[in-house]
């Protein structure tokens, strides 16, 4: 039979209207607690995580108008918080918006794992692909847990909030440039910014152990949100030393990447999203 190009809203739509399918099939499995059946973790070394950048580098090349594509959904989102931000006097909160939308980057980052599995298996990928997480065994733990990350970075907005409150007090600041004098040339500001900062770290040391390797396990093994944790925090146990220096290089092209209005995200996130893939297959059996 002749092969004919298909429609991609049709497309599309077919393999996002399979996902109640999955969800009622894996929905007594999102919250399983049964974890003695673990996957292996892997010892690994500072070596791994340059290997995996390469490859995900390499992915990028491959697959950079799709990558690309994927990923158009933060410099968007930085232009809007920008916005929103500048226009209902939230002045404040634009630093941990920016910053705590990190937190919520390995969900964005789905499609970009399953471009670098298809790719992993010897297929072409595009960014039609990216829609293969509805086909995912444990799309409903996937949809889980992308909750929970997505809470994570709300309690920090809070937090942020309530860190600013205590500082600089509840009065919001006159304008952008006031906020920026008042940040920087008083004590109260630079208490701010520290301790924002420490807690900020804690916020994104626990959403590295979290989600560090988990998303690429739910995508590639059918498996409860309770597994994927506990094997992300496995690795992190494991390799203490290789994660955290991951996640430094994570937080650091990130920073790069949004200086720009967040748009060398582009960029950044492709390539941190196909190497996170690999970063998974170096870390489990």
């Amino acid at each position: 039979m002749d092969k004919t190009i298909g429609n991609p809203i049709t497309w599309a739509a077919r393999n996002i209207g399979a996902t109640g399918d999955h969800l009622a099939e894996n929905i007594s499995h999102i919250g399983s607690a049964d974890t003695r059946h673990l996957p292996v973790v892997r010892t690994l070394t500072m070596d791994d995580l340059w290997a995996c950048l390469r490859a995900g580098y390499s992915d990028f090349l491959d697959t950079r108008a799709d990558a690309i594509f994927v990923v158009l959904i933060y410099p968007i989102a930085g232009f809007l918080m920008f916005g929103i931000g500048l226009n209902t006097n939230m002045v404040p909160l634009l630093a941990p918006l920016v910053g705590g939308f990190a937190l919520v980057g390995p969900v964005a980052a789905l499609g970009l794992y399953e471009i670098s599995r298809k790719r992993e298996q010897g297929g072409e990928a595009g960014w039609l692909d990216a829609f293969g997480v509805f086909r995912s065994p444990s799309l409903g733990a996937i949809l889980a847990l992308a909750f929970y990350m997505v809470m994570l970075f709300l309690v920090w907005l809070m937090v942020a909030q309530s860190i600013y409150v205590q500082t600089l007090g509840p009065d919001l600041p006159a304008s952008l440039g006031a906020f920026l004098t008042q940040v920087f040339t008083t004590a109260a500001g630079w208490t701010m910014i520290l301790f924002g900062h420490a807690v900020g770290f804690l916020f994104a040391l626990v959403a590295l152990a979290i989600s560090v390797v988990s998303f690429p396990l739910l995508l590639d093994r059918k498996v409860g949100v309770p597994v994927a944790v506990v094997t992300s925090v496995r690795v992190l146990r494991r390799n203490p030393g290789v994660i955290l220096s991951w996640g430094f290089i994570v937080a650091a092209l990130l920073v790069i990447g949004a200086i720009p209005m967040l748009l060398g995200l582009i960029v950044v996130m492709p390539v941190l999203g196909h190497a996170t893939w690999h970063l998974y297959r170096r870390a489990v059996a």
